[in-house]
């Protein structure tokens, strides 16, 4: 909330309901001078193929003082990243960053910086920012997980929150010690964030899924377990699997099968 502050920059704020209009983006950046932005993937396609229709001299006015645009709340998809460095960094230079993190720790806790000249078959979450620790673990242990070795995402550092209000069962089973940091100071909580991960071989973290049956669309997180349990409670339905299926863009939507 508070970053633009701290650098003496100002926050452009959309007309209500501005985020999901392409057109009212554009204008705004145009308008604002915009620098610095942060989208939802899903929004990002959006954009993204608002742009692509839009000659190339409006382009390059309008989006002419953009630099860093920042991607976070659900998986960043290789062909957005694609569409985004023919359609955007190869015209007014602007740099894609995707970030990740869970509420739980305070938003982001890592970030991969997007080159514009790479060609990338999958995007990771990237490398830790700072007073953060990143480690991977196997599932419902604390045995670390060695390169290339799925295991469960945990977080430590200053951005750990305290826990989950009036939830102290939840609070115990995902706020835990830290077991690897000794007790160092801003290091003594961690969170196991339920998420499945694996470490590249350049250091960075690439994203698997989830390890239980939540998904995020559009960067809401969806317990798809509760979708069926609501299902169920219609009168002529006597079984129901609910599934997050992705289109030939990347994009996720629910899918319920019943019976």
């Amino acid at each position: 909330l508070f970053w633009w502050s701290v650098v003496g920059s100002k926050v452009s704020l959309l007309s209500v309901g501005g985020e999901k209009n392409p057109e009212d983006i554009i204008e705004t950046i145009a308008r604002d001078g915009v620098s610095t932005m942060h989208f939802v993937p899903a929004m990002l396609h959006t954009f993204l193929e608002y742009v692509e229709q839009q000659p190339l001299e409006v382009v390059k006015a309008k989006l002419g003082t953009l630099r860093h645009v920042f991607a976070s709340g659900e998986a960043l998809p290789p062909q957005h990243v694609a569409r985004f460095q023919r359609l955007v960094s190869g015209i007014v230079g602007a740099k894609l960053i995707n970030l990740y993190g869970p509420t739980e720790a305070t938003v982001d806790v890592s970030y991969f910086d997007c080159e514009p000249n790479e060609e990338y078959s999958v995007i990771p979450i990237g490398k830790p920012i700072q007073n953060i620790r990143l480690y991977i673990v196997k599932e419902g242990t604390v045995q670390l997980q060695p390169i290339g070795v799925a295991g469960e995402l945990c977080i430590s550092g200053v951005g750990v929150a305290r826990g989950y209000l009036n939830r102290p069962e939840l609070t115990a089973e995902k706020f835990v010690s830290d077991p690897f940091a000794g007790g160092e100071a801003g290091y003594e909580r961690m969170y196991r964030t339920g998420d499945l991960a694996k470490w590249m071989l350049d250091g960075n973290i690439e994203y698997l899924g989830r390890i239980d049956h939540q998904v995020k669309i559009r960067g809401y997180r969806i317990e798809l377990g509760e979708v069926e349990s609501q299902l169920l409670k219609v009168e002529s339905v006597r079984e129901a699997v609910v599934m997050a299926r992705a289109d030939e863009t990347g994009q996720k939507q629910m899918v319920a099968y019943y019976v």
